[in-house]
């Protein structure tokens, strides 16, 4: 009997062992077609162990010297203790197979809302374009050691809430694959405007939810994501209404050539390709693509996206990152810093009661609109410097306001006051509505008796100047940079 059960154990412990390695390996393989992490059963804490470390059998001599992606969460944890005093560490979700999407908020104020204007990057979008990744790292730790010395850090970390996604694709990395566990293109998963081809939020991959559900958390001005396999600055569209290549602008396409050149030119040798005037282009014009993120984040979460492609190899030896680091260090600084440095930036104001409105802010002639936040009401709209524009505030149950402007190299201040507007049809102005002019007592109290006429204009006329006082004291509360202010 004792016999019979030894080799009953050992027929079960080699069942269960055999089970164990064809549950490895062979998900490596996933078929393409599965887009649901529902349909895959190991837990979070298996598909980490299992896969986080082992290499795949994909794996070659190119990831020498890159950070693994426990590496990479090392290092990014480590960031958040040796710079906990301008930085937060988060996490936006997990990968297919259970990795922590890791995010660093680079902010003198990280993780409180502020006035401030909110920049991305987002590297390794592709799994075997691992550079990004890499170079993000370094940003952070750049800024870290030189904020209090650098005048161009110091300007990031006071005035700009940046954050840093190393990793969008750490299973593909994994795997050394372009897609993700699935073997889906993560920069063609996303909602597109010409074709339904991904309204399906069920089959949505999970690094794109986490991305798409980062941006309704987050109301980010602008963003960059990195690629590799090319040298150069793409911008929107990305697609053409008729799938073909050529040049489709978007309402914004002077600013976004602006922000393109401004990472062109500060690169070591990005400006100077042969292939792409400039060292930019229009992404239809370089070939289409549908489901990409760039386009998604200009559309649906008011955020200005390039896709940088910063290395013509997408898998370098690692003894070429440091050349790549310098080459385009200057151009992630100044991308990040010309949010604060160009474009108008203000808040919009009831003139009833100093209370900030989250209204929208839209330039004649351009086909967009850009939302203030729901907190400051602070709103940052980049433009292309060297011209002029017609600016408009609007908010549901306000009097519209427009004013000219003349944007130059500089960035510009511009608050709105917007008044109140008559709700109901010959109901009467209330007092607060008031601006001060000499016919308002007129307008609001013409039925009054002309004995009390008197008395309300000087009561009306005092509080008026009353709110103007407190109205000012709110808009000076507020930090700016150093820039030409302007109040309408």
């Amino acid at each position: 009997m004792k016999i019979f059960f030894f080799f009953f154990s050992l027929l079960v412990y080699s069942l269960s062992f055999s089970s164990s390695i064809a549950r490895g390996p062979l998900h490596s393989s996933l078929p393409s077609g599965i887009r649901n992490r529902s349909r895959i059963s190991y837990s979070d804490s298996v598909r980490r162990q299992l896969f986080q470390d082992k290499p795949s059998k994909l794996s070659d001599e190119r990831a020498k010297g890159y950070m693994t992606n426990s590496d990479l969460e090392k290092a990014v944890k480590e960031f958040g203790r040796r710079c906990s005093n301008i930085s937060r560490i988060y996490s936006i979700g997990k990968s297919v197979l259970g990795v922590p999407l890791w995010v660093i908020e680079i902010s003198d104020k990280p993780g409180e809302e502020e006035p401030e204007p909110a920049f991305k990057f987002i590297g390794n979008v592709h799994g075997d374009e691992p550079v990004g990744r890499e170079l993000l790292l370094r940003l952070a730790n750049w800024i870290c050691d030189n904020y209090i010395k650098d005048s161009l850090a110091r300007l990031i970390v006071e005035n700009i809430h940046l954050h840093i996604l190393p990793s969008m694709n750490p299973d593909g990395y994994l795997l050394r694959s372009r897609g993700n566990a699935n073997n889906i293109d993560l920069n063609r998963d996303f909602p597109d405007q010409f074709f339904p081809l991904n309204n399906d939020i069920n089959a949505r991959q999970p690094e794109t939810r986490a991305v798409m559900n980062w941006l309704r958390e987050i109301q980010f001005a602008a963003s960059a994501s990195l690629h590799g396999g090319a040298l150069v600055a793409n911008y929107p569209w990305d697609g053409t209404e008729d799938k073909r290549r050529n040049y489709y602008a978007c309402p914004d396409d002077d600013t976004f050539r602006f922000m393109a050149s401004i990472y062109s030119r500060s690169h070591h040798n990005m400006s100077l390709s042969k292939e792409f005037p400039g060292g930019i282009t229009n992404g239809a014009f370089w070939y289409p693509i549908y489901g990409g993120m760039q386009d998604w984040n200009y559309i649906h979460a008011g955020c200005f996206e390039l896709t940088l492609e910063i290395s013509e190899n997408k898998w370098p030896n690692a003894n070429e990152l440091p050349t790549l680091w310098e080459y385009n260090k200057m151009s992630l600084l100044n991308l990040a810093a010309s949010l604060v440095k160009t474009g108008i930036h203000g808040r919009i104001f009831s003139s009833d009661s100093g209370m900030p409105l989250p209204g929208s802010v839209m330039i004649k002639g351009i086909n967009y609109t850009v939302k203030a936040g729901r907190g400051f009401a602070d709103y940052h709209r980049l433009l292309a410097p060297g011209e002029r524009y017609e600016v408009m505030a609007t908010m549901p149950g306000y009097r519209p306001k427009t004013t000219r402007i003349s944007l130059e190299e500089a960035a510009m201040t511009l608050d709105f006051i917007l008044d109140p507007e008559v709700t109901t049809k010959g109901s009467l102005r209330s007092i607060n509505d008031c601006r001060c002019e000499s016919k308002c007592g007129l307008e609001v109290f013409w039925r009054v008796h002309s004995e009390v006429y008197f008395i309300l204009i000087v009561v009306s006329v005092f509080l008026c100047f009353l709110l103007k006082r407190k109205l000012k004291v709110n808009i000076l509360n507020h930090r700016q940079l150093p820039r030409r202010s302007v109040q309408v």
